[in-house]
């Protein structure tokens, strides 16, 4: 099965990286669920030594995201975060990195509670102004690490304007695309160095994996990930690499739906009396609606409303009987959180305020149930 130089994203999405198993002729990658591999004599072996260092499935699943982002090659980790930490280890004691303000709250934690022990430093600022980005960096400043959309106020970097500031101070971008998945946005067609995801979320899709994966393209950034992997160690399972390789192959399909349901979602509570105010990129009130449909090929089913208070927005979590109240994203069920108090309670509370992420805030992550089956949900919560 091979692809033709031409083929499309879904295409894609099935078939990179994987061939029928040459021994039984297995159309779906087997889970090689082995801890190491007969070696025909000393230094003779078929491309694989110890699992830690290489796995077909997950080389499998590797090749597969690698295409799907359109990088040379990519790195799979047991979390995203571990997959973030990898990077980091590209950076060494000195280094200082700008970063999105309102970045996800376990990437906030890694930086300022472990990695700054480490002398290395972080400036946070609003990564939509460019000015702001080049007004944060220094002499030292090696890395830009921009979320877009952010985590959960739903802000966007202009990609192409970021790298091109970038290239010019010699600095390497890295973006965390989790919140639109490749579906949506390639990062690397804008100049991005390197790729983070959480595969926990859109790449699997299903809710019943944990892993992240990064994406290079520059051969100095492919070796260092490769030797940190095997050194660190930090590596995915096989079986969570073919439970991701499943995900991937209904990706396109999936993020249809997804952009159906947040859309829909978004209009409903954008007219809602109860909500003060919706942050979504699909709606022509967001005020980089404009970017959004430039840089992303469709909206995606992440969104946010402010309902005015914390109580307020406890009720709606509690009330709603569709939705499920719980952290994570981009599975095929829609699920609900309460951001100030769940996926971003690592953020000091004024920190929270600065970038606009208030206590009223309710984060939805769209599934791909019936539009109308979710809208009746919220409407009798928020009634």
């Amino acid at each position: 099965m091979k692809l033709s130089d031409t083929a499309r994203f879904s295409t894609i999405c099935i078939h990179a990286g994987q061939e029928p198993d040459p021994s039984t002729g297995a159309i779906i990658t087997p889970i090689y669920q082995t801890s190491t591999y007969v070696q025909e004599e000393v230094g003779r072996h078929k491309g694989f030594e110890y699992a830690r260092t290489q796995n077909p499935t997950r080389l499998a699943l590797e090749r597969n995201v690698a295409a799907i982002e359109g990088g040379k090659a990519a790195y799979a980790f047991a979390s995203g975060m571990a997959a973030i930490d990898a990077i980091t280890t590209m950076l060494e004691a000195g280094d200082h990195v700008v970063v999105t303000d309102n970045t996800y709250g376990g990437t906030y934690r890694l930086f300022e509670q472990v990695l700054r022990r480490y002398q290395l430093s972080f400036t946070y600022v609003d990564t939509s102004c460019v000015e702001l980005i080049e007004r944060a960096i220094r002499p030292e400043t090696k890395m830009l690490f921009i979320e877009t959309p952010t985590n959960p106020v739903m802000r966007l970097t202009d990609l192409s304007a970021v790298s091109e500031l970038a290239r010019k101070h010699n600095i390497k971008v890295v973006v965390d695309n989790t919140f639109a998945s490749p579906c949506l946005q390639r990062p690397i067609e804008f100049g991005a160095d390197l790729v983070v995801h959480s595969t926990t979320k859109y790449l699997n899709g299903h809710s019943d994996s944990v892993g992240g994966i990064v994406i290079a393209v520059h051969d100095d950034d492919i070796e260092r990930l490769k030797f940190i992997q095997n050194a660190a160690g930090a590596i995915l399972s096989p079986f969570d690499s073919w439970l991701i390789l499943r995900g991937t192959k209904t990706l396109a399909l999936r993020m249809a739906q997804h952009n159906v349901n947040g859309q829909a979602l978004a209009e409903y509570l954008a007219g809602h009396p109860k909500v003060k105010a919706v942050l979504y990129p699909g709606l022509p009130s967001h005020p980089q609606h404009a970017l959004a449909t430039r840089q992303m090929k469709g909206f995606g089913g992440m969104l946010t409303f402010d309902v005015g208070s914390i109580e307020a927005a406890f009720e709606v979590c509690k009330r709603v009987r569709l939705m499920a109240l719980a952290e994570s994203l981009g599975g095929v069920e829609t699920l609900m959180s309460h951001p100030a108090s769940m996926t971003h309670a690592s953020v000091p509370a004024e920190r929270r305020v600065k970038i606009g992420l208030t206590d009223g805030l309710v984060r939805i992550s769209a599934g791909i149930e019936d539009p109308a089956d979710l809208i009746a949900d919220l409407e009798q919560a928020l009634g």
